[in-house]
């Protein structure tokens, strides 16, 4: 199994431009890992298995947790409405939304950028400057004021701001700002020691920096940093830095009961919607931060989470079948998901050359 992802990761690096790490673990047991690429093309430094990298929505499932700690504590219930947690008068936020609607993109509330309907994200600041959002406060005028794609709870649509206002949220309980609750909730129970959320701007941040593919003007390939094209430090919606390791660590974690209770870690590890959608091979499940997918006869494959922005792109899966986690992060343009899938594959013991 090794030779053949060794084959396929390499494969990637010199001809789909992948530059980041993967590795791919039982609780005990390394089956692959890797380091490709570079982590400044400028100096030419390499990844490492140790590179922290930027993982955009993954940053979702910390928020995930966040939220079920809250439940936990007694001070959140799931089917409490945002609009008496959060004050979001005169917004568009409609009153029947619930913690449950915001955790599984059921809320029907706008998004900033609905990137399922063709929208740019990068295109939020063009006259916004980014580094004019950096707390989860600064997101309500991009998408509060939106009205609603459709009722709460009736369909499914994939949301970033819905993980906005859960943060918001947790600072309103917890009376801390979020990153602040994550890092001491999350990160260090969890042990991930090599977890943070970095600006861009700091100048001391041991991170691998983010290129996004472009062409020029003569339509040759050229790379360019990513920092105009979100903001510049990571909220509830996105962009914690991490390596594959701490994100095995937190998988970990979750399952050994140490950032939730049984039922709270019941529920994390389980769908919760009875709305599905049709992918190829199956069909895939919201939970709480995590999407399940099931096989055409209905057995679960993996429960996962993905992240993509310009110059990021992730993949961290969990098959509870085999107690096997599989991270993926790269800093560059590159469909990793394909990678993944094609890695999924072999570690399913299935010819994907026989799929494709």
């Amino acid at each position: 199994m090794k030779g053949k992802l060794a084959t396929r990761f390499d494969w990637y690096k010199d001809e789909q431009y992948f530059s980041g790490s993967v590795l791919i673990k039982t609780e005990k047991e390394e089956l692959f890992a890797g380091a490709y690429g570079l982590a400044h093309r400028g100096f030419q430094i390499p990844n490492q298995l140790h590179t922290m990298f930027d993982t955009a929505s993954i940053t979702k499932l910390f928020t995930a947790v966040a939220i079920l700690q809250l439940v936990d504590q007694g001070k959140l219930r799931l089917h409490d409405r945002i609009t008496e947690i959060v004050d979001l008068t005169g917004t568009c936020i409609p009153t029947d939304v619930t913690i449950a609607h915001l955790l599984t993109h059921t809320s029907g509330i706008a998004d900033d950028a609905d990137e399922e309907e063709g929208e740019s994200y990068e295109d939020l600041f063009i006259h916004k400057p980014n580094y004019s959002i950096r707390q989860c406060i600064d997101f309500l005028p991009q998408f509060a004021y939106k009205e609603p794609k459709f009722q709460a709870g009736t369909d499914v649509s994939y949301n970033n701001c819905a993980f906005v206002l859960l943060g918001l949220a947790i600072e309103q309980l917890a009376q801390v700002d979020y990153r602040s609750y994550v890092q001491q909730h999350i990160f260090i129970p969890a042990e991930m020691n090599s977890t943070a959320f970095y600006s861009k701007d700091d100048g001391d941040a041991p991170i691998a920096e983010g290129y996004s593919m472009v062409q020029t003007e003569h339509q040759d390939l050229a790379w360019r940093k990513n920092i105009y094209s979100f903001p510049p430090i990571g909220t509830a919606d996105g962009g914690a830095f991490t390596t594959v390791g701490d994100l095995d660590r937190f998988m970990r974690a979750i399952i050994g009961g140490k950032l939730l209770s049984k039922e709270q870690t019941k529920k994390i590890m389980g769908p919760q919607t009875a709305m599905e959608r049709q992918v190829a091979g199956g069909k895939v499940i919201n939970g709480y931060g995590f999407h399940f997918m099931y096989n055409t006869d209905g057995k679960l494959i993996r429960m996962y989470k993905e992240g993509c922005n310009a110059g990021v792109a992730a993949m961290f899966a969990y098959y509870p079948a085999l107690d096997v986690t599989s991270t993926i992060l790269a800093n560059q343009t590159c469909n990793v998901w394909r990678l993944h899938w094609e890695a999924e594959q072999i570690l399913l013991d299935k010819d994907w050359s026989t799929i494709y």
